[in-house]
């Protein structure tokens, strides 16, 4: 909290007790670590859209729940209503891991090269 209050410009108490109204009414969820995977040997990301193959939307669904190298997941509008974010080793280890899903959906992958803008608030 010093460090954030010395960021903003107000005392520790009062960024304190800010932060916590602003867990108390949802604002605030949770706290995260920015993790870089690659120095964990994870050398390869990427975005994948995944559409399921009719009638195997919720088995989809868990089964990427069921995979820890999908690291986060979003459903979306449009034709293929998974879009996650994948952690591998190698594009070998990727390729298995989509090949696990190869009967019940269609993927479309696109390794991440670098991030132009990181996670960030939006104008608050």
């Amino acid at each position: 909290m010093s460090e954030l209050s010395r960021i903003v410009g107000m005392s520790a108490p009062s960024v304190s007790e800010r932060v916590r109204r602003l867990e108390a009414i949802g604002v605030i969820r949770g706290f995260t670590l920015d993790v870089d995977t690659r120095p964990l040997g994870y050398q390869v990301r990427a975005m994948v859209r995944i559409r399921p193959l009719p009638g195997k939307l919720h088995l989809v669904e868990k089964l990427i729940q069921e995979r820890p190298e999908f690291i986060e997941c979003d459903k979306i509008t449009g034709d293929d209503p998974f879009l996650v974010r994948l952690v591998v080793h190698s594009i070998e280890e990727m390729d298995d891991v989509l090949e696990a899903l190869s009967e019940h959906a269609v993927t479309s992958t696109a390794v991440i090269k670098g991030t132009s803008v990181k996670r960030r608030l939006p104008p608050l």
